[in-house]
């Protein structure tokens, strides 16, 4: 199955004119084709007995919570059109879900996330900083989801040093897109998964500061496209999230959204990413309607949550224009 990217949200998480060291890109590249945590022998042992029940999640000391939120998701995915992929981890909880990870979908702007890491490992392995030029596009790229910063820091990093990242970071289903269409970067849920980890945990790929900068971004997403997987979150924790949108070859939008949200005792990641949805607003629907199941039961009696977004006018306007695609007439 093939799918398509979106954008996504941030929040800054420093000193204001703080210039963290660059860290490693997640560049995310087009295919035509069609998350994954470290887990011990025992949570592997768990997660194959689940699956073997027909289940989408797993947990060893919380078997009901896991089981509630796959019931949940199977709900929600019922009667939808849409193709899907869901991937989760608690770290709090324990609880892992996979639903078709594997499943490759176009990227659209959550490459973005994978762009800007990637320059940040560039810059790592350099011993460079980031420049001013450099941080007004990486702000416009996360935060606004602007296109042209894109491909101007998509040009700039290249395609070895994205492919490089990506080797490191193990995202070894993420294929890049052909030339300069960033968007149709192919993706899955196991490696969206991958790299929220590498942003949220030490890891010898991204150092501290180059992790806290661009989780301080993802944490400042314009209102217009905080959509997807922040629907149904407790009000006080913080989200760091990206969308994408895209619809391929014209009717079929590919809406996709990551996020990580951690504070008040709470560290948990989720990946959806969808195809075959026959507008954006149903795109969008479908993943705030999988949110909200995995968000209230991980946060199980918070009544103050964050409300599933409304249409904003931008809605179904694809974030990228791809004119005639690669291969295609």
């Amino acid at each position: 199955m093939l799918a398509v990217p979106s954008k996504d949200r941030g929040d800054f998480v420093g000193a204001g004119n703080y210039i963290p060291r660059a860290g490693l890109a997640l560049g995310l590249t087009v295919a035509l084709s069609l998350g994954a945590a470290t887990a011990t022998a025992t949570a592997a042992t768990t997660a194959k007995q689940a699956k073997a029940a027909g289940t989408i999640c797993w947990s060893g000391p919380h078997p009901k919570l896991a089981a509630r939120i796959s019931r949940g998701v199977l709900a929600a995915l019922h009667g939808r059109s849409s193709v899907v992929s869901v991937k989760v981890d608690d770290t709090v909880h324990h609880v892992i879900c996979d639903y078709h990870q594997d499943r490759q979908y176009y990227s659209a702007s959550v490459v973005k996330a994978t762009i800007l890491a990637a320059l940040l490992r560039k810059l790592m392995g350099e011993n460079r900083y980031l420049s001013s030029a450099q941080q007004a596009l990486a702000k416009e790229m996360i935060t606004e989801s602007s296109n042209s910063a894109a491909s101007a820091l998509w040009a700039e990093v290249g395609r070895h040093s994205l492919q490089h990242f990506l080797k490191l970071a193990k995202m070894k289903q993420t294929v890049l897109g052909p030339g300069g269409y960033w968007g149709l970067t192919l993706i899955t849920a196991h490696d969206e998964m991958l790299l929220l980890n590498l942003l949220t945990s030490k890891n010898s790929v991204l150092d501290a500061p180059s992790r806290t900068y661009e989780l301080s971004l993802m944490a400042r997403v314009i209102p217009s496209q905080r959509w997807g997987v922040p629907a149904g979150a407790p009000a006080d924790v913080t989200v760091h999230v990206k969308n994408g949108w895209l619809p391929y070859p014209g009717k079929d939008w590919h809406i996709n959204s990551i996020g990580s949200f951690s504070g008040h005792h709470r560290n948990y990641m989720i990946v959806v990413l969808t195809a075959g949805n026959p507008s954006m607003t149903y795109g969008v629907d479908t993943v705030q309607d999988i949110a909200e199941v995995i968000n209230r039961d991980l946060n199980e009696g918070v009544t103050a949550v964050i409300p599933a977004s409304a249409p904003y006018p931008s809605w179904g306007t694809p974030d990228e224009q791809i004119g005639v695609l690669p291969g295609r007439s």
